[in-house]
């Protein structure tokens, strides 16, 4: 496979989503013309990578845990500790090594949550924001909020006013609260008032009593926000009767929220016990979820913190660990990490005549082939430029 820069043709290639081989022209960093090819061989092409729910202000901390998460409330509290002694150096340093591997590895779009605790912006708000201008044309990088449920309530005024003047996304934690449905109403309330749309962790556990995303999609359809509510995790989904999932997974489909799946942390904190193999994974049922008509989509969630110790910002490693896990066949499910979050977040990477010549070329003759082999070499296309592979610290 050899990639050519500035302008040439890449022929007989796979297309992701298309049947066939394909010809693909560009020019001057633009697509010029793609055509049906009567050749084969020439590597498997995917448009670039949509990352919609990442965790930039606790990464690259996993070193400084003093142990082990033992569950997710235990990650929590260690995380927390740490931020004590976060510093703008400290965050601009791990965040900016993120995006940057991110970005090699073929992200063009991103969503961070940053924990908000009080009732002013958070350091760590204002570091990304300023992240996100100097990455500005390299990824498109959006911020969301994450504050307890009942803590915001609390602070909510200050909250979503603060995030509608900087362009975010309003974010909680919901977890088994009391008065559940009343404050589910009041974030609503705060979204309407502030023109902002929603992004919850929800039900991140593996009591069947967990039950925000019902509230939720109730809400969502009273108030007529399809396209604008986002639930990850949605562990309990998982362990809940398979018929009262159903139901739900219609009406989240009708209301028109979306779900984002977490393979990777959740894998890793669901039913985890020391000495002990875990049993319950906590993955949402995603299958079941696009059957019912709901937007799925996968996240890599946290990288190298207290959550997930594991991970680079590979999106396309994240996607690989969802096919093995959730039995999905690879070529249906590549729209999950591109495609749809990209529609979520207000983008398109569709590969067209016209638009960038930007995409992933992977020396694969298929989805399940390049799943196959994660060593697969990979050269990633920015406006009709390879770019060179991480060297030395940046790897």
């Amino acid at each position: 496979m050899r990639d050519m820069d500035d302008r040439g043709e890449l022929t007989g290639i796979a297309l992701a989503g298309r049947a066939g081989h394909w010809d693909l022209r560009h020019e001057g960093g633009r697509i010029t013309a793609l055509r049906p090819s009567q050749k084969g061989g020439g590597g498997f092409v995917t448009p670039l990578l949509a990352d919609i729910h990442t965790h930039l202000d606790k990464t690259f901390t996993a070193a400084r845990m003093p142990h082990r998460a033992g569950s997710l409330f235990d990650a929590i509290e260690m995380m927390a500790r740490d931020a004590e002694g976060w510093t703008e150096d400290d965050l601009r340093s791990r965040a900016g090594r993120a995006l940057g591997k991110a970005y090699h590895h073929g992200t063009a779009l991103m969503r961070s949550h940053v924990d908000w605790n009080d009732a002013q912006a958070p350091l760590a708000w204002q570091v990304l924001c300023g992240l996100a201008e100097d990455w500005r044309g390299r990824i498109g990088l959006q911020l969301a909020s994450l504050t307890p449920l009942d803590r915001l309530v609390e602070i909510g005024s200050s909250v979503a006013a603060q995030i509608r003047d900087s362009g975010g996304i309003l974010g909680a934690f919901v977890y088994r609260n009391a008065d559940l449905a009343a404050k589910i109403g009041t974030v609503f309330d705060l979204a309407e008032r502030y023109g902002l749309d929603l992004d919850f962790h929800v039900d991140e556990g593996l009591d069947p009593d967990a039950r925000g995303i019902d509230a939720i999609i109730g809400e969502t359809a009273r108030r007529g926000m399809a396209g604008r509510v986002l639930c990850g995790h949605g562990c309990a989904l998982s362990i809940r009767d398979s018929q009262e999932v159903a139901g739900i997974l219609d009406r989240a489909s009708e209301a028109g929220i979306g779900l984002t799946v977490l393979p990777g942390a959740n894998s890793y904190l669901q039913d985890a016990a020391p000495g002990r193999t875990p049993r319950l994974r906590g993955l949402a049922p995603l299958r079941e979820a696009q059957e019912a008509g709901v937007p799925v989509m996968i996240g890599s969630d946290n990288v190298r913190d207290g959550f997930f110790p594991y991970g680079d910002y590979d999106l396309g490693d994240m996607f690989r660990l969802a096919v093995l896990a959730g039995h999905l066949p690879p070529d249906e499910w590549l729209d999950s990490i591109s495609e749809r979050p990209a529609n979520w977040m207000g983008h398109s990477l569709r590969l067209t005549e016209g638009g960038p010549a930007s995409f992933i070329r992977i020396a694969a003759e298929d989805a399940g082939d390049a799943i196959s082999r994660s060593r697969a070499a990979r050269a990633i296309w920015r406006d009709g430029k390879v770019l060179p592979e991480l060297q030395g610290e940046q790897q």
